[in-house]
């Protein structure tokens, strides 16, 4: 099922069950920002047309970071300005071709033959206008500032407030539904990003998969960060072991074992 939900005035949230992804719509007067665009070209095509049964509005696309399903339906917005940053850019060009064989692998390995010929097929497109720390986007009407908050997730992740609204679309350093995922995260340096991005004051916070959460769910989330952060620490300075780590995470094994392989970043 794919649905939209409405987050605040003109703002809206994608929601699809294909890896509980949320995709983000903010319009304006003058132009409408897609906030990611999916995980192939084909998923990016419809997550097009339902924008434009929304809006006809001239459209720019913000990727929040370079994993597939955020970033790889971005061709089916076609010439237009793409937001990101520059790492971001960085791992579409140079991971691109190595995150499509990961998927195409782990999709026909559970028999979705269907989505590993989808991202086979996909011309992956990079970010061109790259932000390195903030920028702002002028839809007329109202403005989105972006903001790399620093390392989390990724080492660069962006995100999109939208200040009139109280909205902020926060990518994958906020999960609902599902615990973070550390495989490229610095988990270290997770917690203070989610600290700044609750500072801009958003009552609404939009994950980058699951339904939109408010800041107590956030600071909730940042709580369990800073266990993990604590927990690596400790392992790397000897004071405890791994498996006495995972005893004590608030994650399960997998993703925290994933954590404590990236606990010196």
């Amino acid at each position: 099922m794919v649905r939209w939900a409405e987050v605040g005035d003109g703002v809206l949230v994608r929601r699809h069950d294909e890896l509980d992804l949320s995709l983000g719509l903010v319009v304006g007067e003058h132009g409408c920002l897609v906030v990611d665009t999916g995980g192939d070209q084909t998923q990016g095509a419809e997550f097009a047309a339902a924008v434009r049964e929304v809006t006809t509005l001239p459209w720019t696309v913000v990727v929040t970071h370079g994993h597939f399903d955020h970033a790889f339906g971005t061709a089916a917005f076609g010439d237009c300005e793409v937001w990101g940053h520059p790492g971001c850019a960085a791992e579409l060009v140079s991971g691109g071709e190595r995150q499509r064989a990961f998927w195409v692998e782990h999709y026909r390995a559970a028999g979705r033959d269907d989505v590993a010929r989808r991202i086979e097929g996909t011309r992956v497109v990079a970010p061109q206008r790259l932000v390195a720390g903030e920028a702002e986007i002028d839809l007329g009407g109202r403005t989105v500032r972006l903001l790399h908050p620093g390392p989390g997730h990724t080492g660069h992740d962006l995100v999109a407030h939208v200040p009139d609204a109280g909205v902020v679309f926060a990518g994958d350093l906020v999960e609902q539904g599902a615990p973070p995922a550390f495989e490229d995260a610095f988990p270290l340096a997770w917690p203070t990003a989610v600290l700044r991005l609750m500072t801009l004051g958003a009552a609404t916070v939009v994950p980058g998969h699951g339904d939109p959460v408010d800041v107590a769910f956030v600071a909730a989330q940042r709580a369990e960060l800073l266990r993990v952060a604590a927990l690596c620490r400790a392992v790397v300075a000897g004071e405890m072991t791994a498996e006495e780590a995972q005893a004590l995470s608030p994650y399960p094994e997998r993703f925290t074992a994933d954590a404590l392989g990236r606990a010196s970043l």
